[in-house]
């Protein structure tokens, strides 16, 4: 039922099966506060982004040490892809693959993502990809409250810098974070939010990795996706 595949007809299907780490969807807790140990630490320092350019924003997250995974990671994750696209993909955090090269989305959910962006007529490369966090939980655990909130800025003055038609957030922690919720992604996908403060379409899917442990979900991902395409054409009449 639905698409199997994540492509075009007219593309060459890429077949993917497993990922290393699993993805809850369907339910989970909201994002797990750390208990504070009451001594000082880099995630209370407070630097302004909040007019920075591209350049400038990429110098601060690469030299960030404002929480605990400054100190595990290999490489920051900043995003990747146009910095005038109309369409903002955001996911939760780096992976391993990620961490080791710098880029979202690079392991076998990211070329499940890959597909799902051409599905609906795009290239990765004409829309912008970021995670709410610029480095990799240890364990590729999902990210705690504190380091959510370090990286909260930095996220917030890329959608400002790019200023996207419409958001899709795939996963079920990036979109608890934005749309400040602790509802599974069940509840939250086939509606129409908007991104905070802006009249900005957000729509909510399941993550690449989730949907590679639960095909059978995929039905409703390309639901959501053909819901998106229509909520950005719209824009357009």
């Amino acid at each position: 039922m639905g698409i199997t595949q994540w492509v075009r007809r007219d593309l060459p299907v890429e077949v993917v099966e497993s990922v290393a780490s699993p993805v809850s969807e369907v339910g989970g807790s909201p994002i797990e506060a750390v208990p504070d140990s009451g001594e000082p630490s880099m995630s209370k320092v407070i630097l302004d982004v909040s007019h920075s350019g591209w350049d400038e924003l990429r110098q601060v997250v690469s030299g960030c040490a404002k929480c605990e995974l400054s100190k595990t990671r290999t490489r920051t994750v900043f995003g990747a892809g146009s910095q005038q696209a109309d369409w903002l993909i955001i996911g939760e955090a780096p992976g391993e693959q990620e961490d080791r090269q710098g880029e979202p989305f690079v392991g076998r959910a990211g070329l499940l993502l890959n597909n799902m962006i051409k599905a609906v007529g795009f290239e990765r490369e004409g829309v912008y990809i970021a995670n709410v966090v610029k480095c990799r939980p240890p364990q590729n655990r999902d990210p705690h409250l504190e380091e959510v909130l370090a990286c909260s800025s930095y996220l917030k003055r890329q959608i400002a810098l790019i200023q996207p038609k419409l958001v899709l957030v795939v996963g079920r922690v990036a979109a608890q974070h934005l749309l400040n919720t602790s509802d599974a992604v069940g509840r939250m996908r086939g509606k129409l939010h908007r991104y905070p403060g802006t009249d900005t379409p957000l729509i909510v899917t399941y993550h690449p990795a989730y949907l590679l442990r639960r095909p059978i979900e995929k039905r409703k991902s390309w639901e959501d996706l053909k819901f998106a395409l229509a909520t950005y054409r719209s824009l357009q009449a």
